[in-house]
């Protein structure tokens, strides 16, 4: 077999020839001609560095070998088919002779030696190892837990789709079949009757079984049900129930997603992790407003749900794909999920199993219990009823209003990086984390609650600037996602999921009571300032002073 010309290398993969391999790699490295003629080149499956005097078939174990040093050698050897990924073996002669030419060598084990971050490790007879490694997709190497919260954040991106798909869809539907407001209040509050029976249930099937399984399931069930609205939406009873399946789903979705970052998110990190998630849903709403129009003008609002159930669906199929393989998730977690039973009997006995005496016994649970009432009155009630406001008090059309509803949720989303930020930058300094959630919560209480007061009383303010007002207010609530929804995992990891499941039912009835009852009393008063403003300003500061009378972060062992 002829030896290789000492400066004539090129190195192919996948059958891409790149001409001058060794001289490339030699000058880039600093290693010289001289150093890069002593080397062995194998090539296996895939990869060959061959001469370009020389022409060969690509097969396993097939190499060219300088012979003038004896026993030095380069070699390229084995990777997997499907990916490009190679070893280079060298000498243990040349791997010194970098260290003496002025190569950096981080101080690690000796089988693990790298250069320029570059793995270095023994190979057979003095040889090293040079690892290199072209991964796809380029999420690969990120640690389990961002790959978690990613993939988390995105469901919930789809949940708010299809959470707010109704609320642009609900005036041409109440054109098409003749619905009075109170008949549109009564369909979009049916969303939150499903979303309040499965908080509870959600958070402990959470703790049973995991949070990323609770997760997958419940993003299949709500886009399996966001689909077949239209299918429903001409007979009532049909309607409202595909609508409560939507809220199931959607419901098991908060608690699945505490107990995930309680179990694998350290505190220093856990506000920006609780913000980058659950500030999907203001991406979520963002993204619906923003298709949502267009779809139905060009397409008919039948369209919208179509689209938005088959992007969760997308999203369940393409899971194993897209994350991280089960044996990567977090031990404890891990370890939680391997020891579950799932006889009716077991699960009778794991839910005896939570102290529900000593949670409910607790003033600080008491005052998440009343904060996430406060908060999703305001919420579920601007998130259904603005795009109405918009069209109707505002004499906005159906796309005006429905880009005017993406302002609130649009800067919501930089306002959550904000707040996550400070957060964590405080309890990292060695602020009290009571006190870090006690001055979110209170931001995100007060700020839409003196935002409203322009829309609430009449101080002849240009539409546009009212516009502004709101859109900033509804943007700094978002203060909250570092304040009440950090607190669930403050004060206890174990049972995070449950004390969700716990305030999330009591915050789900607004959606059920409060956005029929404000559809009903703008029939009945045609004020929206008595429909929705009012009642939303009363909550934000009845929330505030609770909060901060009663609200801690403390770590609280319930077990005992």
């Amino acid at each position: 077999m002829p030896a290789p010309f000492p400066h004539c290398c090129s190195l192919q993969i996948n059958n891409t020839c790149v001409p001058g391999g060794r001289e490339k790699i030699g000058k880039e490295k600093g290693w010289g001609g001289a150093k890069m003629a002593k080397f062995t080149l194998k090539a296996e499956n895939f990869c060959s560095f061959l001469p370009q005097t020389t022409s060969t078939t690509v097969g396993k174990a097939f190499a060219f070998r300088d012979k003038s040093v004896g026993g030095s050698y380069f070699q390229l050897s084995p990777a997997r088919p499907s990916s490009l990924k190679f070893r280079v073996l060298c000498g243990i002669r040349e791997k010194e002779g970098v260290k003496k030419e002025g190569e950096t060598v981080p101080a690690v084990a000796p089988s693990h030696q790298g250069v320029n971050g570059v793995r270095v490790g023994e190979a057979e007879q003095g040889g090293g190892e040079v690892g290199f490694d072209w991964n796809w997709p380029p999420w690969k190497n990120l640690p389990p837990r961002y790959k978690l919260i990613g993939t988390t954040s995105l469901a919930f991106v789809i949940c708010n789709m299809d959470k707010v798909n109704l609320s642009v869809a609900i005036i041409p539907m109440s054109n098409q079949f003749g619905w009075s407001s109170s008949t549109a209040g009564l369909v979009q509050s049916s969303f939150f009757w499903g979303y309040a029976l499965s908080q509870l249930p959600g958070g402990w099937l959470a703790k049973r079984f995991g949070g990323r399984k609770v997760l997958e399931l419940g993003v299949l069930t709500w886009s399996c049900a966001t689909a077949l609205v239209p299918l429903l939406a001409g007979f009532m009873p049909g309607l409202v129930f595909s609508r409560i399946l939507v809220g199931i789903g959607e419901g098991v979705s908060p608690s699945a997603a505490t107990d995930l970052i309680a179990r694998t998110i350290p505190l220093q990190e856990r506000s920006r992790a609780v913000a980058f998630v659950f500030g999907g849903l203001s991406v979520g709403s963002v993204t619906g407003l923003l298709l949502a129009p267009a779809l139905i003008q060009h397409y008919g609002w039948e369209s919208v749900f179509y689209l938005f159930g088959l992007f969760g669906l997308a999203w369940t199929i393409s899971l194993v794909t897209v994350t991280f393989s089960h044996n990567e998730t977090d031990s404890s977690s891990h370890e939680e999920e391997k020891s579950q039973g799932s006889s009716l009997e077991e699960l009778g006995e794991s839910m005896n199993d939570v102290p529900w005496k000593a949670i409910f016994k607790s003033p600080a649970v008491w005052a998440m219990i009343y904060a996430h009432f406060c908060g999703s009155w305001g919420h579920y009630n601007c998130l259904s009823w603005l795009p109405t406001y918009f069209s109707e008090a505002l004499n906005l059309n159906l796309t005006e209003a429905a880009w005017v509803s993406i302002l609130p949720p649009l800067a919501s989303v930089f306002v959550t990086n904000l707040a996550a930020q400070l957060a964590d930058k405080l309890i990292s300094s060695g602020v009290e984390t009571t006190t870090v959630r006690k001055f979110c919560q209170t931001v995100g209480f007060l700020a839409p609650a003196l935002c409203m007061i322009p829309s609430a009383v009449d101080l002849g303010l240009h539409p546009w600037q009212v516009v502004g007002i709101l859109t900033a207010g509804l943007a700094l609530s978002s203060f909250s996602l570092s304040g009440l929804y950090c607190t669930h995992q403050d004060i206890s990891p174990e049972y995070a999921s449950i004390l969700l499941g716990i305030t999330s039912t009591t915050g789900a009835v607004p959606g059920i009571v409060g956005v029929a009852l404000t559809g009903y009393l703008l029939d009945t008063t045609h004020s929206w300032t008595i429909s929705l403003f009012a009642p939303s300003i009363f909550f934000y500061l009845t929330g505030t002073i609770v909060w901060l009378v009663f609200a801690s972060s403390k770590p609280q062992n319930f077990s005992s």
